[in-house]
């Protein structure tokens, strides 16, 4: 484990707050989903030498996998910023966002894995430059457990793993989760959950949202409140919006039972690719401590904790976040994955049913 390298690669300003990128669906197994893109920019100008080096990077793919009751729009200032080096894709989970939910209407952690796995290959498979080459692959809370199964099942499909917050298995309840929401918990009560869940206006959801995820609440700008509780309305609006966040809570409870070697603490030990660990040091939805732990299990771990931060660092420290993740970036050999389309060809692994 090492601390996180942050690059000194010059980065966009805006003074702005960035509006959503536009997206499409993208099919996948039992339905299809809705993936955001923001484009790739190259390098902002420095007019020297560097800046030719930058110039000539290598152009590259990144995914990012939202978290429980997120949506793909989480990403937004983060994703502008790597769009320096990186082409960019963010995928609604199935049932949130603008996803509607799959076929079969499951929400289970290895259900998810199996609809990021089919989101990478429409990546990779992507025309231009950097077809065919594994995918930088970025997730938070729920969205980070999904990854790192993903990565764990298709390291062909991965290039490099960034964790923000996430949702370890743990057997201790964090006291900021809902109530509600503990209700999954309990065997047979989920619709209860359901129910309760579709009762609370979206103001207070975005309220409790903003308290409970931001280590800094006040700093948030209230343009992003305000497009939070847009999307709040139209949560409310879809009629599968509350199911599919109590069905994933509970799927992301019963993962946490699994023991041996589909444990996610085991999975950890066998990734071979480099892994970034993004945590929020006033996380109070998962123990910050649980950072280097985490970043000793893998074997190429790296960790960046952040002071003030909660537990979407994505949101409230982007710059930060994206530094690491170029650091890591940059850092990887020049002719890594060079190899291109047969290197995924050769090593595809199925994803577990």
């Amino acid at each position: 484990m090492s601390d996180a390298e942050l690059s000194a690669t010059p980065l966009p300003t805006t003074a702005a707050v960035i509006p959503p990128w536009p997206g499409a669906e993208v099919p996948v197994r039992g339905g299809a989903v809705f993936v955001r893109r923001t484009p790739w920019t190259g390098p902002v100008d420095r007019g020297d030498a560097d800046g030719d080096r930058l110039a000539t990077a290598p152009r590259e793919r990144a995914l990012y996998v939202h978290g429980l009751g997120g949506a793909s729009t989480n990403w937004t200032d983060l994703a502008a910023l790597l769009a320096v080096r990186l082409d960019g894709w963010a995928v609604d989970l199935p049932g949130f966002g603008r996803s509607r939910p799959l076929a079969r209407g499951r929400y289970s952690v290895r259900s998810h894995v199996r609809a990021v796995v089919d989101v990478l290959e429409h990546v990779v498979a992507e025309p231009g430059e950097g077809a065919g080459r594994p995918v930088h692959l970025v997730g938070n809370s729920l969205g980070g457990l999904v990854s790192l199964l993903v990565a764990a099942s298709r390291p062909d499909l991965v290039a490099t793993l960034t964790l923000v917050s996430p949702a370890m298995p743990v057997y201790r309840v964090p006291p900021a989760f809902s109530r509600v929401l503990l209700l999954l918990l309990v065997p047979g009560v989920p619709t209860l959950a359901e129910r309760r869940l579709a009762a609370v206006p979206p103001e207070e959801s975005v309220r409790s949202m903003v308290r409970t995820c931001f280590g800094n609440p006040a700093a948030v700008p209230r343009e992003r409140i305000e497009q939070a509780l847009q999307e709040m309305h139209e949560r409310a609006g879809q009629p599968w919006a509350d199911r599919a966040l109590a069905r994933s809570m509970r799927g992301l409870i019963t993962s946490y039972l699994r023991l041996g070697p589909a444990n996610a603490w085991r999975t950890a030990r066998g990734l071979r690719m480099p892994v970034l660990v993004v945590w929020g040091g006033r996380d109070r939805l998962v123990d910050p401590a649980l950072a280097p732990r985490l970043a000793a299990t893998v074997p190429d771990g790296r960790v960046l904790v952040l002071d003030g931060v909660g537990h979407v660092a994505m949101l409230e420290a982007p710059e930060p976040t994206a530094r690491a993740v170029l650091g890591m970036v940059e850092a990887r050999p020049a002719d890594r994955d060079a190899a291109g389309p047969s290197v995924v060809a050769d090593t595809r692994r199925s994803v577990r049913r």
